[in-house]
Parts: structure tokens; sequence; C-alpha cells
């Protein structure tokens, strides 16, 4: 048997990951709202690394099934999970969407969403965004971790928005990308850029700024584009030092 390629055989250990939560949600072995087993059970009955394990599980929360909720666990997403619908990333295989094609659209769609949510947003929703700012500074060091907060970000911005049906269209394209972005968003460096770029979405969101929420969010896209072009980043800009997660939430809603 020829080996695999090591991209192919990240790809088969996320889909053997994903193929196995979805058979103990078929069994009622979970449910929405249940905690998935510890890392090391997991990893251990699939015969993978754990490092394989938090990949396949960071797909399964940018595809909005899994939520993580930081220093207490990884739980299944409250409703029904849907695993069966075709995904956007085999159909950019079948058909040869290009990067800045998918790019392009999340530009059309996200910006629009945060200018809806800078309209619509719910002190619920500010709070949850100041969480998620919090935990990309606190976590800039682990891209595996900084990328679900990331997801979770958006996915929020697109709640807020108030529009399931853009939502679901951003879901969807957020989705296929995620392996693609695992390989880029790396650096340290970057990692904190990004953070602040989120936080200026938040702040003209919190402010109810539709204009300057949709030029930020604009302006993010670009830049995570451009780093996804080169596979390199940029220098980071000057930072607080890292402190307490209470502190960053109260530095993010500032």
């Amino acid at each position: 048997m020829p080996k695999l390629k090591p991209e192919q055989a990240n790809s088969d250990r996320t889909r053997q990951v994903v193929d196995h939560i979805r058979t103990l949600l078929e069994k009622g072995a979970l449910h929405p709202g249940d905690r998935i087993p510890p890392e090391r059970e997991l990893a251990r009955e699939l015969k993978i690394s754990r490092a394989s394990l938090r990949t396949g599980i960071g797909y399964l929360v940018a595809m909005g099934v899994m939520k993580v909720r930081h220093g207490v666990g990884t739980f299944i997403q409250d409703g029904p999970a849907e695993f069966n619908k075709a995904s956007l990333g085999f159909m950019s295989t079948l058909h040869g969407f290009q990067p800045w094609q998918m790019f392009e659209a999340r530009r059309i769609i996200e910006s629009s969403l945060a200018a809806l949510a800078a309209e619509r947003a719910r002190e619920e929703h500010h709070v949850a965004l100041a969480e998620q700012v919090a935990e990309m500074f606190s976590i800039a060091d682990d891209h595996v971790e900084f990328l679900k907060h990331d997801v979770q970000f958006h996915r929020t911005i697109a709640i807020a928005s108030g529009n399931p049906i853009l939502a679901a269209l951003v879901e969807t394209i957020t989705s296929a990308m995620y392996e693609d972005r695992l390989k880029t968003v790396r650096q340290a460096t970057y990692l904190r850029k990004m953070a602040e770029m989120h936080r200026e979405i938040y702040r003209a969101i919190r402010s109810h700024n539709p204009t300057e929420a949709k030029k930020q969010m604009d302006l993010h896209l670009r830049v995570a584009e451009e780093a996804q072009k080169s596979e390199r980043v940029g220098p980071a800009s000057a930072l607080p030092a890292k402190t307490s997660k209470g502190r960053l939430v109260a530095a993010a809603r500032n």
C-alpha cells in the first residue's frame, strides 16, 4: 500500500474523529449539551495522537457541532447536529474553488453581518464577543485553540446579525476553510495582530457603528487572506503584557 502524504493522513484522521463523534451521537451515547470524553481517552480509543484529535475537534467546532468552554471542556452544541449536508470543502475540491473566491465570499457576507450586528446585537452578544477577544489575547501562543475562539467570535457576530440564512452561509464557508487556516494561522505575532483586529470589530459593534464594523471586518479578512497567500506573517504591533482573563475582558470592552 502506498504511503499517504502528510496532508492526506491529516485529513483522514480528521474524518476519523468526525465519524466517531457522529457514531456516538447516532447511538445516543452523546446528546446536545453533553461534554465529550477526555482527550486522552478519545485519542487512545481512536489510536491517534492528541494533536490529531484536537485538529478533528477543532474542525467540529468550526462546523458548529461542538463548542469549547475554556478551562471547562468541549461540549456538543445544543440543538440538532447536521452531518449529512454536502460539504463546501468537497465541492471546492470537485469544482476547483480558489482561496481568493472563498475569501471574497466571506468579505461580502461577513462585512454585512458585522454591520447588521452593530445595529441588532444585544448585551449578551457584546459580552460573548468581549470574552472571545480576551481568550484570543490569552492563548495567542496556541494556534489551534486560538482558531477555535476566532471561529466562535465570527459565529457570535453571525448570530447577532439576526439573519440565520446569512449566518448559515458563512458557517458553511468557514467550515470548508478550517483546515487550510490551520496551516497558516500559527505564529504568535500574527495571532496577536489578529486579536487586535477582532477587538476593533467588537468595539465598532458595541458602539452601534455599522459603517465602522463593516470596514473593520473587511480589513481583517483582507489581512487574513494576504497571510494565507504568502504563508508568512508580519511583525506584531505593541501589545499589553499578558494578564488575567478578567482584566483581558475588561481591556477588550474598552
